[in-house]
């Protein structure tokens, strides 16, 4: 009984295994799959037009412009927002926001991901939920050197 089931286990992996195409699944590939994050999906007209300017707002010493996209803010949604710092620094400035408060009570905090090709860093964050009365968007600059600025700003609601 044990060799029956030993044989059987073993014809139901080969037939998985050729149904399989050997572990392709299937595929050739011999071409290329598209990236869905790529520039020829979303390129720079996309992310420019996607996005509602919430104008410059002043963080420590620096005037910062910052613009929202996604639509506007929801309770548990996820927001996008561009800070376009005064300063290029190819990166090395850690860029957080968050909608809610500046103590950041029930915030999803999230990180800017520099966006060389726009010289800008874009920073995903879901807003709380429930939102808090007047909701704000929360920026902090680290600068390299470790200082910390923080402000904020009117999201679009």
């Amino acid at each position: 009984m044990k060799q029956a089931s030993s044989r059987l286990v073993g014809l139901f992996l080969a037939a998985s295994l050729a149904a399989c195409g050997g572990g392709n699944h299937g595929h050739d590939h011999d071409h290329d799959h598209e990236d869905p994050l790529s520039d020829e999906t979303h390129g720079e007209e996309d992310h420019e037009h996607a996005e509602d300017p919430l104008g410059t707002v002043q963080i420590g010493e620096y005037e910062v412009e910052l613009s929202q996209g996604h639509g506007a803010v929801a309770a548990g949604e996820e927001v996008h927002l561009v800070v376009r710092l005064p300063y290029s620094d190819s990166g090395s400035t850690i860029v957080r926001a968050w909608i809610g408060t500046e103590d950041r009570t029930l915030s999803y905090v999230g990180k800017g991901e520099y966006a060389e090709s726009h010289d800008d860093y874009d920073v995903h964050a879901t807003a709380p939920d429930p939102l808090p009365e007047n909701p704000m968007w929360w920026v902090e600059i680290e600068k390299p050197d470790g200082t910390k600025l923080v402000g904020s700003a009117e999201p679009i609601l």
